[in-house]
């Protein structure tokens, strides 16, 4: 049930794009990283659905919070229940634009560098972002790369009492989808 309704959510956003170039993936992946005084966290999610339409810029991406992978069970468990509580909030997702798109070919392999403008939505709680990465153009191919800080308080994720002060306020989210021509 809720990959048809992350399914039907990506179908939606794709039909706001026209018959523009689109890109997408359903298997991206995004990881996050905290390094606090008492212990590292990382987690990695490879269910990330994701857009793109070269020709406006438009760059959506949407994320099953409980599909996140962690090192220990007990570790998953406390960031569905206690932090981003995954049951109430169950996806995070952003819907932006590529700034700088006349910088970027599309149509010629390359690195480029963009900048994406947009609205971030984790634990129900949506903010204005402004963030840097990469285009890697291939042959049938476009790979998307970004890795940017997030301060949870800006999304009412709380640190409970007992572990304030040791695990990290901000977290290290790194992106990376690699998406392919709609037609394909």
């Amino acid at each position: 049930m809720k990959k048809l309704l992350m399914l039907l959510t990506l179908t939606l956003a794709l039909s706001q794009f026209g018959q523009a170039q689109r890109y997408i993936t359903k298997n991206g992946h995004i990881s996050f990283y905290s390094d606090g005084p008492l212990e590292k966290i990382e987690a990695h999610n490879n269910q990330v659905n994701s857009a793109l339409d070269i020709k406006s810029g438009d760059f959506v991406f949407k994320v099953l919070m409980k599909s996140f992978s962690f090192e220990k069970a007990l570790m998953q468990e406390h960031f569905n229940e206690n932090y981003v509580e995954s049951d109430q909030f169950p996806n995070a997702s952003f819907v932006g634009k590529i700034t700088n798109l006349n910088d970027i070919n599309f149509t010629k392999p390359a690195t480029y560098e963009a900048m994406i403008e947009g609205k971030l939505t984790i634990h129900g709680v949506t903010k204005p972002v402004m963030e840097t990465g990469t285009f890697v153009v291939t042959s049938g191919a476009v790979e998307g790369k970004s890795v940017f800080m997030v301060k949870l308080a800006d999304y009412n994720i709380s640190i409970p009492g007992a572990v304030t002060g040791k695990i990290a306020e901000e977290i290290q989210i790194t992106v990376d989808v690699n998406l392919e021509p709609l037609n394909n």
